[in-house]
């Protein structure tokens, strides 16, 4: 498994880091909590002592993904949007481009939940909720930058990360990884496009 847990990990986050690692590596068919135990080291029961019921590992395994991939995006992070476009979109792209490479694991592992979410309500809600904090924020930055129309430029922005990162993650792009200038002056482009040169 690739998706490690931190050092200082509470038994919750390890249980979720690991969560999101066997959905990485073997799929939601093969998360369970006896898989859970014994790829955490833990003794066995120990999952079910922190999420009871798949539904809430499953939820668990949101949540931290949520908070792992909002380190690694720190939108509240980006340089200031009124000193120019060219930092924001460097950052952008450095954050996409370790989407697909350092953290492909936790990519993967939100395709999987992703594609559950579509089969539970219930997870749909958790799912759609944590992608929300995200949006907001981008849609504040794309604000920032001059949009006048954030939330079709959000989703603009959105769909071509998520369809570069799954393309490049799980589809048929799966063989070739873009470097990170690609990355970069395809976001440009899309900017350039939506906000105007």
């Amino acid at each position: 498994m690739s998706v490690r847990p931190a050092p200082d990990a509470s038994r919750a986050e390890l249980v979720a880091d690991t969560a999101l690692a066997l959905l990485a590596e073997r799929g939601t068919r093969g998360l369970t909590h006896r898989a859970v135990d014994e790829a955490a080291g833990l003794p066995q029961g120990s999952t079910s002592n922190v999420a009871r019921t798949r539904q809430a590992l499953l939820e668990l395994a949101v949540r931290r993904l949520a908070d792992r991939e909002a380190r690694t995006l720190a939108l509240h992070e980006l340089p200031d949007p009124r000193a120019g476009r060219r930092p924001v979109v460097d950052a952008l792209a450095l954050a996409t481009h370790r989407a697909l490479t350092r953290d492909r694991e936790l990519t993967l592992a939100r395709y999987e939940l992703a594609l559950e979410a579509t089969r539970r309500p219930e997870l749909r809600v958790h799912f759609d909720a944590a992608g929300a904090r995200f949006r907001e924020q981008l849609a504040a930055l794309v604000t920032a930058l001059g949009s006048t129309s954030p939330e079709r430029h959000v989703l603009s922005l959105v769909a071509w990360a998520d369809g570069l990162m799954f393309s490049c993650v799980a589809g048929s792009f799966g063989a070739r990884t873009p470097s990170p200038e690609e990355v970069r002056a395809g976001l440009s482009e899309l900017l350039a496009g939506m906000l105007g040169d």
